[in-house]
């Protein structure tokens, strides 16, 4: 008796770092890899992905690596389900396994992007290659905390349950807040959570690995692994996003900067704008609901009911009221000079722009670009707008999705196959 005393004393009590420690062991939360990986197996898989079917004797070209470490790596890979040999393309007359094409094995899989907005959750399948096999849009559950990581996660598991020819990998959640990649965990003060443990709730619902990052820094991933430039490796680049939220992101030499205490934000930028009222700061002047608060002011839309969007003031702008080519014109101006702001600080080799506050009226990028040019304090450069137009959410959300994969495509593919059994169910 007296030991079982002195063993209940020296127990320490469970915090609430203990806590998340113990999810962590039940389940798989994996930081997300936004970053060009130069590990060999990833680089071999990611040659198959940009250039396949592609010869073994071509990757060990692109790649610089051994035409020995190729073969080692698209055996393992093959071995991994994430290659697959094409005889049917093999060069007539060679002899041997090594002139047979592989590409990536694509048709088995998919992973799962989620995308939590502060007004519309995004739920996107993704091939291997990034490519959108289908979203779904919802709107963000409001209420109770745990009643709506509840609904979200019964939400993406109900989704899932669509997709029976494929085997899911991978869940990425992209989300505004400040994200503890590590764990999880999230803080977001637009939908009243604190400490919430996204990651975990969807690992338990879904039983499979989950990644968790900030938004902007999963959109500036997507320009970085499927947007198709490919810079020099020591290049930085700056991601600039506005349409709810205003926010930033920075690559340098093929990886997003993801600071341990979360990103940095923009969103009290100093700016300057009556017409979008007058507030000082950069998000709450470009915001959408900004632009809608100034727009029912003028009349442009109704006070409320369903005719009381941005598409409408689109609609309007684009049909000839003044007022709101005004709205829109003013929003355009105070980016641009954000934006140039950004880089005087800053300076990268590339600039991007991503968003609806861009994309949504491409009308006004040609304000946004004269202010730019007409505040900016350095030579001149361009500014790129995103690859992705209107889906750049689902794009981020589905680069998290997949980094994992990307990085180390072996043991991405172990862990995402160890799955619990009632998870399956």
């Amino acid at each position: 008796m007296h030991v079982r005393t002195t063993t209940t004393t020296l127990r320490p009590a469970k915090t609430p770092a203990h806590a998340k420690r113990a999810l962590l062991s039940r389940h798989h939360i994996v930081a997300p890899s936004l970053c060009v990986a130069d590990a060999a197996a990833a680089s071999v898989f990611n040659a198959a992905r940009a250039r396949g079917p592609i010869a073994r004797d071509v990757i060990a070209k692109v790649t610089q690596l051994s035409i020995a470490t190729v073969n080692r790596q698209v055996t393992a890979l093959l071995d991994a389900g994430v290659l697959r040999e094409r005889a049917d393309l093999a060069v007539s007359g060679a002899i041997g396994r090594p002139r047979v094409p592989v590409e990536v094995n694509h048709e088995p899989f998919l992973t799962l992007g989620i995308h939590i907005g502060a007004r519309t959750t995004s739920i996107v399948a993704t091939d291997l290659f990034g490519r959108t096999l289908d979203v779904v849009e919802t709107p963000t559950p409001r209420g109770p905390q745990e009643a709506a990581l509840a609904s979200l996660a019964h939400s993406a598991r109900r989704y899932l349950s669509r997709w029976h020819r494929r085997r899911p990998l991978w869940v990425g959640v992209a989300t505004g807040g400040v994200v503890d990649s590590a764990t999880g965990y999230l803080n977001h003060s637009r939908l009243g959570w604190s400490d919430a443990p996204v990651g975990p709730v969807i690992a338990e619902s879904l039983g499979l690995p989950v990644s968790v990052a900030s938004h902007v820094d999963a959109m500036a991933g997507a320009e970085l692994l499927l947007g198709g430039r490919r810079g020099p490796q020591s290049s930085t680049s700056l991601y600039v996003y506005a349409r709810e939220t205003a926010g930033y992101a920075l690559s340098i030499g093929g990886k997003v900067h993801s600071p341990a205490s979360g990103p940095g934000t923009i969103a009290g930028l100093p700016v300057n704008s009556e017409l979008l009222g007058g507030t000082g700061q950069l998000e709450s002047t470009v915001s959408d609901e900004a632009v809608l608060i100034a727009a029912r002011k003028k009349r442009i839309i109704p006070a409320e009911g369903p005719g009381s969007t941005m598409a409408a003031v689109l609609r309007a702008a684009r049909q000839g009221n003044e007022d709101a080519r005004a709205l829109l014109a003013e929003r355009a101006r105070v980016l641009g000079e954000a934006v140039a702001l950004l880089r005087y600080m800053l300076n990268p080799d590339d600039l991007v722009v991503g968003g609806q506050a861009f994309t949504e009226y491409p009308e006004g990028m040609e304000l946004v670009e004269a202010a730019y040019r007409k505040r900016s304090m350095l030579p001149p450069r361009d500014i790129r707008v995103t690859s992705f137009g209107n889906r750049v959410q689902e794009a981020g959300a589905g680069v998290v999705s997949l980094g994992g994969i990307y990085a180390d495509p072996i043991g991405a593919m172990r862990r995402a196959l160890t799955r619990r059994p009632e998870a399956t169910a």
